[in-house]
């Protein structure tokens, strides 16, 4: 229609009323006052009666552009007052977007709660276990595409909702490597409503800014997972070393994103060699092969995982006999709290704790008497309160460890079930080493340390052996 005005093919515009013209007065009248005169444009405003052709100049100068300021002073409060009620709702927890997260649906009985799609997360446990799988991103989008698996948008459709994603998308739409991606990140699967991670530059304009992630809005526990989280954060660790696949498959070489050099903890590198007609992998130091100073550190592939599927079973076995002890130390009627103070490493950290807090207590009395100045009086307080701080923190997090092996045994932290899975196979497969395994590092002869998951439970564990095997004779003498 403007361009239309410009040309001269229109000579009067009619509008209901001034608010439906326009909200950002500055705009608007710059139209009524001098676009539509110097273009010999008629306007009316219908409910505010207001004609341009009969209008005085009161009219023109003072009563139009207090409206129009007014309706735009409208405009701002109520976009205030929504941005505000969205936030609470945010914090809340509650679910605010216009469409569920793929793997989800609105609640019929409460829109801002979501309820599992039992289709749709299907195809999400599927993604999730392709990846631990060892499956490239663009492999798993080829596979889902392969099976004529809907792509959100098209489920989304499929069911009768008028969605339209912000993201580009072609006439057919498909599973891409960055749809893939997107559901792998996504907390929400594992039960976590994580929110205003964009927002609108104003409420006159559309466009929306991403928020750094420290501004976003996360809530736990708001609504059924889907996922587990042991097998989320296997996934973003995966994500993390962006494992390749070999070039005559699709899913990653084996240890892609576990075996680092020992001494340049840099990734290693699957090589394989033929030797009368049979392939042998191995691995050795990136850095040694693109000529750096380093070491091969070269072990064969095979070796690797007979080595680390023993370590595995032995591990096994030990979170099996810890889930036994668990279970007597329940029967003896022993308290986590018991065990707390038998810790040596929470009395440490509280022993820290405490002179820290003391130093920060002194403070005081050291200004006074001229000791320090209060420069630095507000530097050592700060550096003190946020070494309290972090102590309170390590206290807080070793206790609740204790104490969730005593409300659910081993079992609490650790998936035992995937764990006895390794005493039934002969082979290494790679989703029991993403279960499992954080890192293996290889040095040189062939020397190994592998880093299993749950470092902070084991050695948790090994506090509460010790004091199961100093008191169990005494327990059970109270028990008799």
């Amino acid at each position: 229609m403007t361009t239309d005005i410009e040309a001269g093919k229109v000579n009067c515009v009619i509008v209901k009323d001034l608010s439906r013209f326009g909200r950002e007065y500055i705009e608007a009248g710059r139209w009524i006052e001098k676009t539509y005169p110097a273009l010999n444009v008629r306007f009316i405003s219908v409910t505010d009666q207001f004609d341009s052709k009969t209008a005085d100049f009161s009219e023109k100068s003072f009563v139009v552009p207090i409206k129009n300021f007014v309706n735009e002073s409208y405009c701002r409060d109520i976009s205030g007052k929504v941005r505000s009620h969205q936030k609470i709702k945010r914090e809340k927890g509650e679910f605010i977007g216009a469409f569920a997260p793929y793997g989800y649906c609105k609640d019929p009985e409460n829109k801002n709660c979501l309820v599992i799609d039992s289709y749709a997360a299907d195809i999400v446990r599927k993604i999730f276990s392709w990846k631990i799988d060892g499956f490239s991103l663009g492999a798993i989008a080829e596979k889902l595409n392969v099976r004529h698996v809907q792509s959100p948008k098209e489920y989304k459709k499929a069911n009768g909702e008028n969605y339209n994603s912000g993201f580009h998308s072609s006439d057919t739409p498909k599973w891409s490597a960055v749809q893939i991606k997107r559901i792998l990140t996504n907390e929400v699967y594992i039960g976590n409503m994580v929110q205003g991670k964009q927002e609108r530059i104003s409420y006159k304009v559309k466009q929306r800014l991403d928020k750094p992630e420290s501004e976003w809005v996360k809530v736990e526990n708001t609504h059924p997972a889907i996922i587990r989280q042991n097998d989320f954060d296997v996934v973003q660790k995966l994500l993390q070393y962006d494992g390749r696949a070999s070039k005559t498959s699709d899913s990653a070489n084996f240890f892609s994103g576990f075996v680092f050099c020992g001494d340049c903890h840099t990734p290693m590198i699957r090589r394989v060699n033929q030797y009368k007609g049979k392939k042998k992998a191995f691995y050795i130091c990136q850095t040694k092969n693109k000529g750096g100073d380093c070491t091969r550190h070269s072990i064969p592939e095979e070796v690797l995982k007979r080595i680390v599927l023993k370590e595995i079973q032995a591990y096994t076995a030990l979170f099996v006999d810890y889930q036994m002890i668990m279970e007597e130390l329940c029967e003896m009627k022993v308290s986590y709290d018991q065990v707390i103070g038998y810790d040596t490493q929470i009395s440490k950290l509280q022993e820290e704790y405490n002179r820290y807090y003391s130093l920060k207590a002194s403070l005081g009395d050291d200004l006074k008497e001229g000791l320090i100045s209060k420069e630095e009086f507000d530097d050592f307080r700060e550096s003190y309160g946020r070494k309290c701080e972090e102590l309170e923190q390590m206290i807080e997090n070793q206790k609740k460890l204790v104490k969730q092996m005593f409300e659910g045994g081993v079992s609490a932290t650790v998936q035992l079930e995937d764990w006895k899975k390794s005493l039934e196979i002969k082979e290494l497969d790679r989703t029991l080493l993403a279960l499992t395994v954080d890192k293996i590092y290889i040095y040189e002869n062939k020397q190994i340390k592998i880093h299993i998951r749950y470092q902070d439970m084991i050695e948790k564990m090994k506090v509460i052996r010790r004091f199961y095997a100093e008191h169990r004779t005494e327990c059970r003498k109270e028990v008799g």
